[in-house]
């Protein structure tokens, strides 16, 4: 397959059991309906998928399941973020191993790097796998970001693809955009921003808010790509409810939660996360009432 770094690419939860297990069934019934719904590829094991609760071993559990269900349909990509460069190194041989088209890297997180240190970790990772790569930044979480000139710097490394960025800066990414290359993609991983981004000139959106209601993130991409830029409009805004209420819980269980209550398989988040307690699932279930027409 031809790896694609354009559209709308969830950023998939991972289904569990209500014993904190891999539900594979749920897996792949999130998979086969995201694919249904018309997505350009499926993303495992970013921040809403876990992958910071997840063994290695589940990991490429969790990504052999979507591979194996999307079955060459679309294209698969596989978080394998960490720390050190070499355990990063590792996974993505795991990966490569199972047949995954690409690999997400997420800044090193917790303990910060320089710019230094950020280019030399992307720059022997790539170095070490024929994987094509997303970086991935997301500063409120991993507590650093790689510079836009660090950015243009990796970005003329031949497999490193695309960009991930979920900072939430528009100028920044306005300025991303600017580095775009036939060989280079940008994307937002900020669902609030994706019609934004499109009309900026850029690829797509790695948005998880696709999990719970496909349909409206879908319109969002179509009507855009029609050039109805009202009914782009319409669908952005339609999703601001549903991510207003992300502020409820921990990640990620309000958008579990909210993928459950619309008919989505999801199950608990892994603990320490725990379920929303009662007044807060008040007020989600309030917050969704208004995709009911779309999502069931």
């Amino acid at each position: 397959m031809t790896t694609s770094f354009a559209g709308i690419v969830p950023a998939m939860m991972t289904p569990m059991t209500e014993q904190e297990e891999i539900d594979e069934q749920g897996i792949r019934d999130l998979a086969e309906t995201l694919i249904s719904k018309g997505v350009h590829g499926l993303f495992t094991l970013g921040t809403n998928g876990e992958f910071f609760s997840l063994t290695d071993e589940e990991k490429v559990e969790v990504t052999r399941i979507v591979i194996d269900q999307a079955a060459g349909r679309v294209p698969v990509f596989a978080g394998t973020g960490g720390y050190t460069t070499r355990s990063v190194i590792e996974l993505n041989r795991k990966m490569a191993d199972i047949g995954v088209d690409g690999v997400s890297i997420i800044t090193p997180y917790f303990n910060g790097a320089t710019q230094a240190e950020l280019i030399t970790h992307y720059e022997r990772i790539s170095a070490a796998t024929e994987l094509p790569i997303l970086l991935y930044t997301i500063p409120a979480k991993a507590g650093v970001t790689l510079d836009v000139a660090s950015v243009a710097h990796l970005s003329k490394i031949s497999n490193i693809r695309a960009i991930k960025d979920s900072g939430g800066d528009f100028d920044r990414l306005v300025q991303l955009i600017r580095l775009r290359r036939e060989d280079f993609a940008v994307f937002t991983g900020t669902d609030s921003m994706i019609l934004w981004t499109l009309m900026a000139g850029g690829d797509g959106a790695v948005a998880a808010t696709t999990n719970a209601v496909p349909d409206v993130v879908m319109a969002i991409w179509h009507a855009f790509q029609k050039g109805d830029f009202e009914t782009a409009r319409d669908a952005q805004e339609r999703l601001r409810p549903l991510r207003n209420a992300f502020s409820l819980g921990t990640m990620p269980s309000v958008l579990k939660t909210a993928a459950g209550l619309l008919g989505m398989p999801a199950g608990p988040a892994r603990s320490p996360v725990q379920p929303l307690p009662p007044e807060k699932l008040a007020t989600l279930r309030e917050a969704l009432k208004g995709y009911d027409r779309v999502e069931r």
